[in-house]
């Protein structure tokens, strides 16, 4: 393919895997990592030699190597939650680092040259504090953000690129591993609006992962949380597999090698079903909550569409279809569907002559706002009010101002803290950030303040304060939050990330096979066991001769392998 040396990527940062793909004369087109898969595992660890492995060989270094390997880590961003890998504890932003930095490699042997932009896509229902951290992890790999796109809407760009000239109304039901979001949008003429969005920044497949293994659990009479970190890990890793079965298959069963024996493991979509219901239960606001902020009713919709790799799931598009009595589409790969709308979303960033009659809107998923106190007598107050500045699901880029003034009059500051969320009362929303103002002047003096929000495109707010009295502006993009990390901690952790050994890409492969033979072996009993140990000892004494072709064919071989002893299920 033919790219010029300015190449706009889009990134698909997901819970379980994330995606890179770069808009082209032909469209969006997906690029592959150092295996040949489209899907990388945000999966990170310490492989045996105490260099770092990213994607696939981590995440099957989970079963075997628990303590030193970590995932589901999307979660944490922006939070004060560390995850420990051996001796050294990571932030999800360093951790998403990595996952960001091998895709940049991959985009990087793909396209020829190197890449230092990025369109990242995250959650309509990440607050500032997490977009800020995910801009954070890609500085942390080298990559400047040209712009964060929320989820569904960057699956509407992917599906709209496909009719672009025509008119509808559409919902998007975006189930990833760790987040949940809903869109609703309208497309006329190349423009595509969003309407609405809404969502669950804590509710994903990994969830009935969970309430899957701890069913399995109960079925062989132990808890998760009582069993080794391996076992645990293995039990975990059973319960996603079987998941995926049930998406297919009615029934799904397997074994479970415990204490040298294996333990038979069964479970119906019916009983799924049952023991996920409350998870279930949790989808259902957030889409009715989208339909009414868009002053629409179900029957306006003209399409729904299904993303992420959790609606795969047989409960999920029951749900969906009851509730708007027809089937979803999910025509472009659910995995896939948002790393291709980041491309586009990259081509129309980059002015690509293919979008040039391409419009996109978003919306502020959620209400930004104030702390204040309402007066209820004479020099009384009630204090903790939630003042709105932004509603949530108005369009963006906006700014709005605002005139407020100090309860007293010998004050001289206001500490203006700002919050996101929906409740009257700021206790049970989000606290994203605090700004002094300060204010001079004595008692008689006009101590009311110009406040400005100001939301963009990429979900990032900006809160300015300028008193009246003195015109001096003061200006909050928001650092210091809770969680979020200040500008000196940010060099020094890059820094010391340069420093760490990062797995090489053209080894990876390698690194790969490795991990998953360990995992078969923990996994299996018997002659399988004693098979798979043959197969790692050979394929350690290919590697140790280092002849790349005599390594590439051993490698195809026990691929093939292996794979037939992953299809018996016995774990």
């Amino acid at each position: 393919m033919t790219a010029s040396s300015k190449t706009l990527i889009g990134i698909d940062l997901g819970t379980t895997n994330s995606l890179v793909a770069v808009f082209t004369d032909e469209g969006p087109r997906l690029i592959a990592n150092s295996l040949g898969e489209f899907l990388t595992p945000s999966a990170v660890g310490y492989g045996d030699d105490g260099a770092l492995l990213v994607g696939r060989a981590a995440k099957d270094r989970l079963l075997t190597h628990p303590a030193q390997t970590a995932a589901r880590f999307k979660r944490y961003m922006g939070t004060n939650h560390e995850m420990t890998l051996g001796k050294k504890a990571f932030r999800a932003e360093e951790l998403s680092s990595f996952v960001l930095r091998s895709l940049r490699a991959d985009a990087e042997a793909f396209l020829g040259h190197s890449v230092d932009e990025a369109v990242i896509s995250v959650p309509a229902y990440f607050n500032d504090i997490q977009r800020k951290a995910t801009i954070t992890a890609a500085e942390f790999a080298g990559l400047k953000v040209n712009r964060l796109i929320n989820e569904p809407t960057a699956a509407a760009l992917a599906y709209g690129l496909q009719d672009r000239q025509g008119e509808s109304t559409f919902l998007v039901v975006d189930l990833g591993g760790g987040t949940f979001d809903v869109s609703i949008l309208e497309m006329f003429s190349g423009v595509m609006e969003v309407r609405a969005s809404a969502g669950d920044a804590f509710l994903g497949g990994e969830d009935f992962t969970d309430a899957l293994a701890m069913e399995l659990g109960r079925q062989i009479g132990i808890k998760p949380e009582d069993v080794s970190r391996e076992d645990g890990a293995r039990l975990r890793g059973l319960a996603d597999r079987m998941k995926v079965q049930l998406s297919e298959a009615p029934e799904a069963r397997a074994e479970f090698a415990l204490k040298g024996e294996a333990r038979p493991v069964s479970i119906t979509r019916e009983k799924f079903d049952e023991i996920t219901d409350p998870i279930l239960k949790r989808l259902r606001l957030p889409i009715q909550r989208a339909i009414s902020d868009a002053s629409l009713r179900a029957d306006d919709l003209h399409r729904i569409i299904t993303v992420g790799g959790a609606t795969r799931m047989h409960a999920v598009r029951q749900l969906v279809t009851r509730l708007f009595k027809r089937f979803p589409e999910y025509s472009i790969d659910p995995d896939h569907v948002v790393a291709l709308g980041a491309a586009v979303q990259a081509g129309l960033a980059a002015r690509h002559k293919a979008l040039d009659d391409v419009v996109m809107t978003d919306v502020c998923p959620f209400t930004l706002g104030f702390e204040t106190s309402i007066q209820v007598g004479e020099g009384k107050y009630e204090h903790g009010q939630f003042s709105p500045m932004i509603e949530r699901n108005t369009v963006v880029p906006v700014s709005k101002a605002d005139i407020i003034s100090p309860l007293h009059p010998n004050q001289h500051e206001i500490a203006l803290r700002i919050f996101q969320g929906e409740s009257p009362f700021v206790k049970d929303n989000i606290l994203i950030g605090t700004l002094h103002i300060p204010l001079r002047g004595g008692p008689k003096e006009d101590k009311s303040v110009e406040l400005r929000y100001t939301y963009d495109t990429s979900g990032v707010l900006e809160v300015e304060a300028t008193p009246l009295a003195t015109k001096k502006m003061e200006r909050l993009v928001i650092e210091g939050n809770p969680g979020s990390l200040p500008r000196a901690e940010i060099e020094n952790r890059l820094k010391a990330l340069s420093a760490i050994k990062i797995h090489p890409r053209d080894q990876h492969e390698n690194a790969a096979l490795i991990a998953r033979l360990r995992a078969a072996f923990e996994n299996s009993l018997g002659d399988k066991r004693q098979s798979v140990g043959r197969l790692i000892a050979e394929f350690e004494g290919v590697l140790s001769r280092q002849d790349v072709r005599e390594i590439n064919e051993a490698r195809r071989n026990i691929d093939q392998i292996i794979g037939n002893f992953e299809r018996d299920d016995v774990f």
